[in-house]
């Protein structure tokens, strides 16, 4: 069975930092496009940063200089390093993952391209 699984979420103050991680099982995320999501409450999904199978990275304007997205093929996880964290980032962060070569500002942009997903973990930036 193919799974993601994500951790690392929880409150957090304004300007403070959180590491999102991804664990995949039943794949190997070698030769998969992959990304975080988040969605807000009322708001649609939207794309935080993806990374192509050849490495390519996509920050979506409102999060650049703050996350770093990363992957780490030998444990075949993901992550976001968060940074300077605002309130506008409280969201359900999502990792997600398609086989095969896509750009990653495509599959950041167009989040219904992606196979498999994670349940989302929750990240609350409030003081």
């Amino acid at each position: 069975q193919r799974q993601l699984v994500e951790s690392g979420g929880g409150l957090v103050q304004p300007g403070g930092s959180l590491r999102l991680s991804c664990a995949a099982s039943g794949f190997t995320l070698d030769y998969y496009s992959i990304g975080w999501f988040r969605q807000a409450p009322g708001k649609e999904r939207e794309g935080v940063s993806c990374i192509s199978s050849d490495g390519t990275t996509y920050y979506a304007d409102s999060v650049k200089g703050r996350f770093t997205i990363s992957r780490d093929n030998a444990k075949n996880a993901m992550y976001l390093q968060m940074h300077s964290l605002k309130p506008e980032d409280t969201a359900v962060y999502y990792c997600a993952a398609v086989r095969g070569y896509y750009g990653s500002n495509y599959i950041c942009q167009y989040y219904r391209a992606m196979e498999y997903w994670g349940e989302g973990t929750l990240v609350t930036v409030s003081s």
